[in-house]
């Protein structure tokens, strides 16, 4: 079985997806419809801004969805399964059917506007943390005096952690002290899928409740849990717990590869993920 996964925030590059409008005429009217939907021309941006534009929330993260999607349908996949990373989630709704482009576009963008105020309400940010095990980065977590979970399982030996910046500080010296090759501070806006993004939760919540979800034509694999969904209320239910839990993308591709998937295809900016199944599932193929 063949598996597609869709790359979160941190994927995008300036110029992505201008070869995609100016060679496919089923491309163009997709963006130009997503230029009209935003209310601002985010092609423009995607292909001709500077990285310093394209790193803005209200960008980056629509941005993301639009090269990855309009991959999707251009090619005309058709999915036996699908999965993906944070904002990918909802680009793999969309390639699932899930969600209508219009309004998976719609979601991204008040997803990323929540997040934006929840980083301003509450200053926080994200650490990689290298070559120590899962289980040890979550002892560590509870040790520490406030806020700071594990927040996007990558890979076995890559967790990143989440929470406000005093508890982040003292948990890298504490991973150092129990053996990571490296635990740094990542330059993100805030401490995403963490407690402190509940007020994007709640505001998310409102719009995810407004939006039709239908039933997919393959198990969409969630971050919550790393388990597959094809109810439309449990895919509902996941998409809105997804802002305050953590992205388990190790467990993710573990039980895709468990189901049957023999390879996996990128869609979208960048070979992030490619290089992070290699490293969970190095027998299986992987093609972007």
């Amino acid at each position: 079985m063949k598996a597609y996964v869709f790359p979160g925030q941190g994927a995008q590059f300036v110029g992505m997806g201008k070869d995609l409008y100016e060679s496919n005429e089923q491309a163009r009217e997709l963006f130009e419809r997503a230029n009209e939907i935003l209310g601002f021309r985010i092609t423009d941006v995607m292909f001709e801004g500077t990285a310093e534009d394209l790193k803005q929330t209200k960008v980056t993260q629509p941005a993301v969805f639009l090269h990855s999607v309009i991959s999707a349908l251009v090619l005309g996949v058709e999915p036996e399964m699908v999965a993906g990373h944070s904002l990918g989630e909802f680009s793999a709704l969309v390639v699932a059917k899930v969600l209508s482009f219009e309004d998976g576009l719609r979601l991204v963008a008040a997803r990323a506007m929540a997040m934006q105020k929840a980083c301003e309400l509450n200053p926080s940010v994200m650490a990689a943390v290298l070559g120590l095990p899962d289980e040890k980065v979550e002892e560590v977590c509870a040790q520490i005096d406030g806020v700071v979970v594990p927040a996007n399982y990558n890979c076995p030996g890559q967790l990143v952690i989440s929470g406000a910046n005093e508890a982040i500080d003292a948990a890298c010296e504490k991973m150092k002290e129990a053996g990571a090759k490296r635990a740094m501070k990542l330059p993100v806006g805030g401490a995403f899928h963490s407690p402190l993004m509940e007020p994007a939760r709640v505001e998310l919540e409102a719009a995810i409740r407004a939006t039709t979800y239908n039933k997919p034509i393959c198990p969409v694999y969630q971050n919550v849990d790393a388990k597959p969904y094809t109810d439309p209320e449990e895919l509902k239910r996941n998409s809105i717990a997804q802002l305050t839990g953590p992205v388990r993308w190790t467990q993710t591709v573990q039980n895709m590869v468990a189901d049957g998937a023999s390879s996996f295809r990128e869609l979208g900016p960048g070979t992030v993920l490619q290089g992070l199944i290699k490293k969970i599932a190095p027998e299986a193929v992987i093609e972007n």
